[in-house]
């Protein structure tokens, strides 16, 4: 069926439109914003982001499966932004951050240690092309908050509960920034 397991990539969910439409009551996204998605499925979140907020967005999938499926997608869709959708199949750790992303979302896609590597890339790329950027975590994996809060420059800027999910601490957003300071 395509589908990889795995004990360091994690099993496809895509993040219901309900909790997206919640983060985006709060959470401001614009055209001037360029979003990745880390294991990005079948382009869920690429799709409702462009069509609701116009920024550029760039799906990573390194299943051959969902990856096809993001394609398929991307001819079928006949919605706003379909210029400014992207998708690449590879690693997450092997991706080059490119010099205009500056929002990244994870809905827990893969092991802290890969999503270590994959901050180190973000700081990376800042360095190279200094400008703010913000993770964006759903679900939040404790290891990742843990990592974030523990052992980056990444601060909380803001929590999103989910209404109806009181019950589950865990259905929540949330997002964290590498503010700059002007010098």
């Amino acid at each position: 069926m395509g589908i990889h397991r795995s004990f360091t990539y994690h099993r496809y969910e895509p993040t219901p439109y309900e909790a997206l439409d919640r983060l985006f009551e709060v959470y401001m996204v614009d055209s001037c914003d360029h979003v990745v998605d880390f294991g990005c499925g079948k382009g869920r979140l690429n799709f409702y982001l462009a069509h609701q907020f116009g920024p550029r967005v760039t799906g990573i999938e390194m299943n051959e499966t969902f990856y096809e499926a993001c394609l398929r997608n991307l001819t079928a869709y006949k919605g706003k932004g379909r210029q400014d959708i992207e998708f690449e199949r590879c690693l997450a750790e092997e991706y080059e951050i490119p010099e205009t992303a500056n929002v990244f979302y994870f809905f827990n896609p893969f092991t802290v240690d890969i999503f270590r590597r994959v901050v180190d890339n973000i700081l990376y790329s800042m360095e190279r092309w200094y400008r703010p950027v913000e993770i964006v975590l759903y679900y939040p994996a404790p290891d990742y908050v843990f990592f974030l809060e523990n052992h980056s420059m990444f601060t909380l800027k803001l929590e999103v509960q989910l209404e109806g999910y009181e019950k589950n601490a865990n259905e929540r957003f949330l997002v964290y920034e590498l503010a700059i300071s002007g010098s």
